[in-house]
């Protein structure tokens, strides 16, 4: 059963560095009023936690080029956030929210949660046939793609490490998520671009930290029990 509300979700972009506020008791009055929080890569498994703990909000996450495979904690080795779910080549639905990403960046040196442009294709097109399903069930393939690199051409820089993915450029343009949102391009002006508009696509960079809205209706997302009543009906 489908559990969904058209309201507007607000949620909690994040990525790259840590933040002395957010990691302190003061997040939980801050960002009382968020209902989901997206993790863009290369930010640390106790930093993920804490925010799941504190915030008790569902958490979405990638890896960036930085992230560790593990993590040694007071309880062990940990290879992921305990209470947060890995969007890596997932398409995963959450509160009538469609989501799916892809971890990691350009390949420059020899580490983890690095790839060539052919990989990330790859990546990308394992995607296709979760996207084409929920077309044909929900009527459209994806709300929110989630990223560690920008897409080609749309924040990225002209260096190897931070260009851009091409396979995410042509993913936006086909299957039309209302927003995607990204790390790894670090900002150092106020006046820097952090939201473009790319199609029917924001393109968001959630270095550091950025709030944004998820709006059902103004993005043209229809209840997906909707589509699953009307599946219902048909068998008859």
């Amino acid at each position: 059963m489908l559990v969904e509300s058209m309201t507007p979700k607000k949620v909690l972009g994040l990525s790259d560095i840590e933040l002395d506020f957010i990691y302190s008791s003061r997040v939980r009055e801050r960002f009382q009023h968020i209902d989901l929080i997206i993790c863009c890569g290369d930010l640390p498994y106790y930093y993920m936690e804490y925010l799941i703990s504190v915030l008790d909000k569902p958490l979405f996450f990638v890896r960036g080029n930085h992230s560790n495979i593990v993590e040694y904690t007071s309880n062990g080795l940990q290879s992921e956030p305990r209470g947060g779910v890995n969007l890596h080549r997932r398409v995963i639905i959450n509160h009538g929210i469609i989501l799916a990403g892809i971890e990691g960046s350009l390949k420059y040196r020899d580490a983890p949660f690095q790839y060539s442009q052919p990989g990330m294709w790859m990546h990308v097109l394992s995607l296709i046939p979760a996207l084409l399903r929920n077309q044909a069930i929900y009527g459209r393939y994806l709300d929110v793609f989630v990223s560690h690199s920008p897409p080609w051409g749309i924040h990225d820089q002209p260096d190897l490490p931070h260009q851009g993915i091409k396979a995410f450029r042509w993913l936006l343009r086909v299957f039309k998520p209302a927003y995607h949102f990204h790390g790894h391009i670090h900002l150092y002006r106020q006046d820097a671009v952090k939201i473009t508009r790319f199609h029917n696509t924001d393109v968001i960079n959630s270095y550091g930290f950025i709030e944004s809205s998820i709006d059902p209706v103004q993005s043209g997302f229809a209840p997906l029990s909707f589509f699953q009543s009307r599946k219902e009906i048909n068998k008859f």
